[in-house]
Parts: C-alpha cells; structure tokens; sequence
C-alpha cells in the first residue's frame, strides 16, 4: 500500500474491514510501500485469530512516511516467494494493490505482473485524482484482475469488497469473440480486448460495422470463454438494419473505447510507431468531441469565435486559524538581519534590527507552530511556545466499524460489554434476552447477525463477506435452538429479520 497522510484513516478502515473479511485458511501479508517498502511479516502466514490481531496491531500504527511511490521492488520481493504447499490451485496468489500516486516505469511494473499472471491475480485501486491510470489500469489487465478509482467522496470500503468477492470467485477468461457477417459486411473492434470479467460484472464492446447489406440480412456473434476451467459459447443473431437517429450518445462513447485503446497501444509500441498512433489519437478526438491525452477543450468567445487568450488569474484564498502561539524575541545581541519562516502551508517574514530595545512578544495565529527555520541566528535563541488549548474530543468510530472490530477471525463474536455499547444495548439486557439452549457465542453472533440485517442494510455491500463468515461458523457449530434466537434478537433491536436472511 503506497498512500499520503490524508487519506491513512480511511486506509486503516479499509484494511480492518479487508483483514475481518478474510476467508479461514487462507494466507495473507501486508506491504507498505513508498521510496523504500516494508512488511507486516517476514512471509506469509496462515489467516488466524493470532495472526489477524498482530497485523491489526500494525496497520493501527501505520502511517504514510515512506515517501514516493516505488512498486518494483516489493512486487519482486512478493513474486520471489516459494509457493505455499498446498496453494498451487488457480489463481491462488491474490495481489490487492492501493496507492495515490504514480511510477516512473509503469511499463516495467506491468510487464512484472504480466510474467507472474499465470499464478497472481492482481487487483489494483487507484485513490484520489493523483493516482496514475495507466498504471492503476496496467496492473489489473496483465494480472487478470479488476481495477477500482476512489476519488471525491468515495467511500474505500464497498469498493474494495466487491473485489475481494470477485477474488474469491473463479473468473471468465479466455474470451474470444467471433464475428460472421454477410458479404461485404465487415467488423472493426474499437474496444480493448476483454481478458476477464468476474461474477456480476458488466463489459462492454465497441464494433463498427462497415459496407452494404439487404434489408432483412442478419448478423451472428459467437463469444467463447472458460470458465472454472469449463469451455463454454453463446450466440446472438442480431439484424444489420440501422435503427432511426438516436444521437450521437452510443459513437461518442465508442470513440472514448477507441481513443483508449489508441493510447493503450502507443503505450507498448516502439517509438517508431509513437507519432502515427498519438496523430490517429488526435484526429479522433477532434473529429467526435472527446478529450484525450493530447486534446483539451478551450474557453471561446460566443461573439467573435476566438479562444479566449490571456494569462490563469490567481486568486488568494485565506487560510483557517486553527491554534494560537506567542514568540518572545530573544534579548541576546542578533545579526542585523534575522528571518523567521514557517514552513506549511503559509509562511510569516518576520525582520529584525540589533540596535533598539527589544520589543513586546509577537502574537500571530497559524496552523502549525512548530516548523520554523531561523537564519543566521542560534536554534536556542528561537523559542516557541503553544497556547493551551482544550484537546479536541476524539471523534466517535462508526458503530458498523466497531462491530467488525468486534468480530473473530472464525467469523463468531463473543458476549462482552463492547458489544452490547456497539448495539447500543445494555450488557444485562444482553444477557437476559439470551435464550436458555444458545451459548453466549452463539448468541451473540445472531445479535449482531440481526442487527446488521435489520439496522445496516444500506452497508450490505461492506459486510456482506463478514456476514457469510458468521453463518458459516453458526452452522458448523451445529446449534439448537437458532429460530428462538433470531426472534430473541429481534425483540431486542426492535427488528423483524427472518432466519433465511442470515444464511441459517
């Protein structure tokens, strides 16, 4: 994971609800990455209560201070591993790949995981509008995965668990489409070739279809793919008559498909070939009104017709004050010209004379008084001094997130008073609402089981895995009375969830 400091909360949240959906069995490790990469551990481990709190313990105190964005050396070090015994099924090996910024070698970084595809699936996210889309779109289509953009006001959470579901699924690959057409009739795919699409997935392609035909002629495609290792083929006759004017929604968008892949594939052509597939690129933007990597759209005068020239206007905008600080100038003798600056994000000038007495403290407001630079002048002789100021109240956590905090690596939860506060519930009621054949696990499981159900379903997207996990557990314990206990906790919660919702 390579991320900027405004952006590690949601990562931590992310990773605690990835590291909570993981399935029993499985082995996992953590890198962190940046100008240098580190790991959670040495290899990978067996997913376990154990192993599950060590790494939750180390991605609470994770922190985005590695620097830069280097991806080729821990990826080799990840694709150096001995395979797990055991392990060698199809697609295995599962990379998750976050990161904000941008590489300098995307070639080389795909070109990495393309050789490795065979046994790595690799999904990529790319997170805020920093993060580089060749590289974020490399990584998923020569890993054979899936690559998911978080930007604005994405949540990170749903996102990352459809892929996660989609990384426990077999995929359809080896597609291939056929085309057969009448005499004269020719097909032109715009789109890139589809290399996967997983369970609940849509893909789209792009084809123009060009020449002469009769009326009543039809055409016949032919897609072919596997999958789960089961070769399979569907057809669709469809007819050549154009239907009436529609717009130009459907060529715009298959002009956007062309233009893509135009840049895709001057991104893996030779330099000979870079000029005559970056001129292509241009006409097409040109000629259907899409932007591309060398077009842009101009401001241009409704009057005269002219683009609009001149120089970018800049406008200042006044930072917040969030901390007061007081500064008493040093009565010791100083050079003739002192400077004091602050670093971030705004910066104070402040100039001093030796000869006159030395004045009252400067009082100013800024967002950070600890970053200064004095020149020529001794760092003991620069003192700063924060004004006390009330700690602000740590912000409440997300009841859901507490639930899954609360969950076991087995998928159960335990009777505790943490779950009772998260369901807003008193530890006795809890208590005495538990019918007298369920166990406190199980008891507790279906609580929580009901009351994401009932009360979160918005979030199903989130802890869908979670949930599958619990049912598993509850029905490997083999419990009696699990009807009682689904009524019990609807009572509670002031819920009306059926059994069957839960999977039981």
């Amino acid at each position: 994971m390579g991320t900027s400091v405004s952006r590690i909360a949601s990562a931590r949240d992310t990773l605690l609800l990835l590291l909570k959906s993981l399935p029993m069995g499985c082995f996992f490790n953590i890198y962190s990455f940046g100008s240098t990469f580190e790991q959670i551990f040495p290899e990978s481990v067996k997913y376990s209560q154990k192993t599950m709190e060590e790494a939750l313990k180390k991605v609470e105190n994770m922190k985005a201070n590695l620097g830069g964005t280097e991806i080729l050396a821990p990826l080799k070090r990840i694709y150096s591993q001995a395979c797990i015994p055991n392990q060698r099924d199809s697609f295995s090996f599962v990379l998750f790949v976050f990161t904000d910024g941008e590489v300098g070698n995307t070639k080389e970084v795909t070109n990495l995981v393309k050789s490795n595809a065979a046994a790595h699936r690799c999904f990529s996210f790319g997170i805020g509008e920093g993060a580089s889309t060749a590289l974020i779109n490399g990584l998923a289509k020569e890993g054979g995965g899936h690559a998911q953009f978080i930007s604005g006001n994405d949540r990170m959470q749903p996102k990352v668990i459809q892929s996660l579901r989609f990384a426990m699924q077999p995929a359809v690959v080896d597609i291939s489409v056929n085309w057969d057409l009448p005499k004269g009739v020719s097909a032109t795919v715009l789109s890139l070739p589809l290399t996967s699409i997983f369970q609940g997935q849509r893909s789209l392609l792009y084809v123009q279809l060009t020449g002469k035909s009769k009326k009543e002629a039809e055409g016949c495609v032919t897609v072919k793919y596997s999958l789960a290792g089961h070769p399979t083929e569907n057809k669709l006759n469809f007819s050549l008559q154009p239907v009436e004017d529609t717009g130009l929604t459907v060529h715009r968008l298959a002009a956007r498909s062309l233009i893509r892949s135009l840049e895709q594939e001057k991104e893996d052509t030779s330099h000979k070939k870079v000029d005559a597939a970056k001129k292509k690129v241009i006409d097409l933007s040109v000629q259907s009104g899409v932007s591309s990597s060398f077009t842009a759209f101009i401001a241009v005068n409704k009057t005269s017709g002219e683009a609009i020239q001149g120089p970018l206007l800049r406008r200042n905008v006044p930072l917040p004050m969030m901390m007061s600080c007081s500064m008493p100038v040093p009565t010791r003798s100083m050079p003739n010209s002192c400077r004091m600056r602050r670093c971030v994000p705004m910066f104070m000038q402040m100039d001093c004379v030796a000869s006159p007495p030395p004045p009252p403290p400067v009082v100013f407001q800024s967002a950070a008084c600890n970053a200064f630079d004095c020149d020529d002048m001794m760092a003991d002789e620069c003192m700063v001094e924060e004004s006390s100021m009330p700690a602000k109240p740590k912000p409440e956590r997300d009841p859901l997130l507490e639930l899954v905090c609360l969950q076991k690596a087995s998928g159960c939860w335990e009777l505790e008073p943490e779950l009772a506060k998260t369901l807003s519930q008193t530890s006795q009621d809890l208590q005495d609402k538990q019918p007298s054949m369920a166990n406190k696990e199980v008891w507790a499981t279906i609580v929580a089981l009901v009351w994401l159900h009932g009360l979160k379903a918005d979030a199903k997207d989130e802890w869908e895995l979670l949930v599958m996990k619990a049912a598993t557990w509850l029905r490997s314990q083999n419990a009696v009375g699990l009807s009682e206990c689904v009524e019990a906790a609807n009572a509670l919660l002031g819920c009306s969830v059926q059994k069957d919702a839960l999977g039981l």
